[in-house]
């Protein structure tokens, strides 16, 4: 695998960037777990995820960057923590923690959980 945690978030924000729900769902492991607040999505197919994108581009409106900071927390036999926070543009925007697990054709977003926005 020649993926690393740096030309993944490359990809992923092309792919977000250009509204491409097919591409960003691409990038999700298949299952998957998403944290946000008060739920926890378990994520059983790539259609679910595709939907999901699809039906939040229009809290992205008119967002034209999406820049990574990337910290990775941890390493192991099979894959990366990252923490991860979005800049639109204007600052810090999102904040994120990734697991990343590695296959034959790069990593993809196991675990996704929502953090705090460091200031």
């Amino acid at each position: 695998m020649t993926d690393t945690v740096e030309s993944f978030f490359a990809r992923y924000a092309e792919a977000l960037l250009a509204r491409d729900e097919q591409a960003v769902a691409d990038l999700y492991a298949v299952p998957a777990l998403v944290l946000f607040p008060g739920q926890a999505i378990a994520v059983s197919d790539r259609a679910q995820t595709a939907a999901f994108f699809a039906s939040s581009w229009s809290q992205y409106e008119g967002i034209d960057a999406a820049d990574p900071t990337i910290t990775v927390m941890g390493e192991g036999p099979v894959g990366v923590w990252a923490d991860v926070t979005w800049d639109h543009g204007h600052g810090p925007a999102e904040r994120f923690c990734y697991q990343l697990v590695a296959g034959e054709d790069g990593y993809r977003i196991a675990v996704l959980t929502l953090l705090d926005l460091r200031t």
